[in-house]
């Protein structure tokens, strides 16, 4: 896995709505593989606090998630780019 790669891993992981199961399924990183991803590359307090965070969290995990979660972001979560920013 390149650095691009990991980087966005580690996005997808802090994203609160994008499942584990999502990440899987582009990169074929289990939850555990994701894990070991993050404790590798975080700070330990960094890594403690998502660990903190999306642990036993409902959109995390597929199962768990409701039904009414139709997307894996956040619409509020990226900034509209506009032409000037591109």
């Amino acid at each position: 896995m390149n650095l691009i790669e990991e980087s966005r891993v580690i996005e997808m992981a802090w994203e609160d709505r994008t499942p584990f199961e999502a990440i899987q399924l582009n990169f074929g990183l289990a939850e555990d593989d994701v894990i070991k991803l993050m404790r590798k590359n975080l700070k330990r307090n960094s890594f403690e606090l998502w660990r903190t965070r999306v642990s036993g969290r409902k959109t995390k995990h597929l199962k768990l998630r409701s039904s009414a979660v139709e997307r894996g972001y956040c619409q509020a979560q990226y900034k509209q780019r506009t032409a000037k920013s591109r």
